[in-house]
């Protein structure tokens, strides 16, 4: 089988993206063709977006050794000829795009892609508050629109809410566990293909003895943020010259300015803060079935989908009249 990997970490890092050249040679060493196209730095909570208006440059990854950061990135690829075999291509672009330049651009020569795999992403992507914003999703989704089988992958830490326990995500034990697993899903998947099945979202936690822990089908929890922001507001620390330039010339200091009953904006910054909690209190409140609650349980959750919008369970045929 020809595989396209693509993902929203970017390439191999134990920081930010520790988990795809596992993939990548737990898939080779099964006899699969693996061609692989990433963002050349981090693009998640990015969707399906394309960045319009740009125009997209490729650099070329040696991978290095396994576990470590030691791979390297060129500007041309390697010329005809050479002994090195594996060569990736990152692209300055989302997932999304990763997956239209894989399948359209680049491995002609290995034979058609059968299927393309998103991921794994370094944490869940589980629920509709992760899996609406999700790169990982959106590399899925936009291989199924292009007519290929996808299969979004992603890794499921518990540190973040259980602190005093050991960092299960960079465990090489465990994650090579949830490798083999995974390995073995997908051959399963694409064998099995549901009918009418554009993608399957699945979710492997990272925890001891995963391949003998149960693999649930599920659904996806509907959820949603509660009130309040998703951001933070920050000190303004980006201050320049241009900047005071402009607040002088729009009166912002110097001699005082006769004001009128009219609202004025105070300026300031903000940070992407997402509150996580609001999706962990869904999880606790909803009952079995959903993917939240499968990765609770520390099973692995299948959860397959159409890329679409699906249509809200309303009156929706007919004439609308005012």
């Amino acid at each position: 089988m020809h595989i396209l990997v693509v993902n929203d970490d970017g390439p191999p890092s134990q920081l930010s993206s520790p988990f795809v050249h596992s993939l990548v040679v737990a898939l080779q060493n099964v006899g699969h063709v693996v061609s692989v196209v990433l963002p050349h730095t981090q693009r998640s909570w990015i969707g399906k977006a394309h960045m319009v208006g740009q125009t997209i440059k490729p650099t070329y990854f040696r991978p290095g050794t396994l576990h470590q950061d030691d791979g390297t990135t060129h500007s041309r690829p390697l010329p005809a000829g050479s002994d090195q075999k594996e060569e990736w291509v990152l692209v300055d672009g989302t997932p999304a795009s990763c997956v239209q330049i894989g399948l359209y651009h680049f491995f002609k020569d290995r034979g058609p892609i059968d299927l393309v795999v998103s991921g794994p992403n370094f944490g869940r992507n589980s629920t509709a508050v992760f899996s609406l914003s999700s790169g990982t999703l959106g590399g899925a989704l936009e291989a199924a629109i292009c007519r290929r089988k996808a299969i979004a992958l992603s890794f499921a830490f518990f540190s973040m809410e259980t602190p005093k326990k050991p960092d299960s995500a960079k465990d090489p034990e465990i994650v090579a566990a949830a490798t083999r697993l995974s390995t073995r899903l997908i051959q399963h998947l694409y064998d099995n293909w549901g009918k009418d099945v554009d993608v399957y979202s699945v979710n492997v936690p990272l925890v001891e003895g995963v391949e003998t822990r149960k693999i649930m089908w599920t659904n996806m929890l509907q959820n949603y943020w509660s009130d309040g922001s998703c951001f933070k507001e920050v000190e303004d620390e980006d201050g320049n010259a241009e900047e005071e330039e402009e607040k002088i010339r729009e009166g912002e200091s110097g001699d005082k300015v006769e004001e009128t009953n009219v609202t004025r904006h105070t300026h300031k910054h903000f940070k992407w803060a997402p509150r996580f909690t609001d999706v962990y209190k869904s999880v606790e409140a909803a009952g079995p079935g959903n993917d939240g609650w499968a990765i609770k349980k520390h099973y692995s959750s299948v959860t397959p989908l159409k890329a679409n919008f699906m249509h809200a369970d309303a009156v929706t045929q007919g004439e609308l009249k005012l």
